[in-house]
């Protein structure tokens, strides 16, 4: 059995996670040349997850501080500037967390989206069949009547403005953007805080995404995903892909079979330390 070095392991990833020396991110356009990079990271780093996140690549490997002086919190700023910009898709996309994708990559996401003709009635379609909540539908028919519209309009819009309503509306927001419903494109002073999301529609906000990902298949979305993912960490187990995908077994199973066969990725291989069977990219190997 072929054995990984955590040592070559760890170099690998101060790369790929911009943690090495002369490596940390320090303008927007490197954080946009990173997200193209890498395909996809995270805006922070999520404890139960290993992926790239831009917080890490600025500030450094460290937890995120409440103190909002902190020089790691410049992310925020270039986050929130560029929600109008289009230079990538950002909104809760894996594990229903704040997600950056490039624009080349998201298209394998949207490929495996429950998105496939007129985005006017396929919500219909699934509310119909009970895979799409009541909230969801007041959510998407408000940004689809009135278009682009701040947190608390949208509430308004969606008949989900008051206080027994309000978990139910973020969990409907958070629905869409998994499902690549709706997104966040911009910011206003509005609330308490003076500050929330302004919402809208994916297929609004980008029009070609449904065409562009006409042609690509299921498998080969999910591969191009996970090849991704592991050239950003180097080598994971097999169920990490399912807590980061949450994908049926048999698509997990299907994909990495795929990879190994194609050999970009080794299976089996003892990661110094560590028990159980790895699966490294092929950089890493020999």
């Amino acid at each position: 059995m072929e054995t990984l070095s955590l040592k070559k392991l760890r170099t690998y990833r101060a790369q790929t996670f911009h943690t090495a020396p002369g490596r940390r991110l320090t303008s927007p356009s490197e954080a946009i040349e990173f997200v193209n990079e890498r395909g996809f990271i995270y805006f922070w780093p999520i404890k139960e997850v290993l992926l790239p996140s831009l917080w890490v690549a600025n500030a450094g490997d460290r937890p995120v501080p409440s103190d909002h002086d902190d020089p790691g919190h410049t992310t925020w700023g270039w986050k929130d500037d560029a929600l109008d910009k289009k230079y990538w898709y950002y909104a809760k996309l894996l594990r229903r967390r704040a997600t950056f994708v490039s624009l080349d990559i998201i298209p394998y996401f949207y490929a495996l989206s429950p998105n496939y003709g007129d985005p006017d009635q396929d919500y219909l379609i699934q509310y119909q069949d009970g895979v799409l909540t009541v909230e969801c539908k007041q959510v998407y028919e408000a940004l689809l009547k009135e278009g682009p519209l701040d947190t608390l309009s949208l509430r308004k819009a969606a008949h989900l403005a008051n206080s027994e309503s309000s978990g139910r509306f973020n969990k409907a927001v958070d629905d869409l953007q998994v499902e690549l419903k709706i997104l966040p494109v911009g910011t206003a002073e509005v609330g308490a805080w003076k500050y929330a999301y302004i919402y809208d529609l994916t297929h609004r906000h980008f029009p070609k995404l449904s065409q562009q990902a006409h042609d690509i298949g299921q498998g080969e979305a999910r591969r191009k995903l996970v090849e991704l993912y592991f050239r950003s960490v180097g080598a994971e187990q097999a169920d990490a892909v399912a807590k980061l995908f949450h994908w049926r077994p048999m698509d997990n199973e299907r994909t990495l079979n795929a990879l190994v066969q194609s050999g970009i990725l080794i299976p089996d291989v003892q990661l110094e330390k560590t028990s159980g069977k790895w699966l490294v990219i092929d950089q890493l190997g020999g």
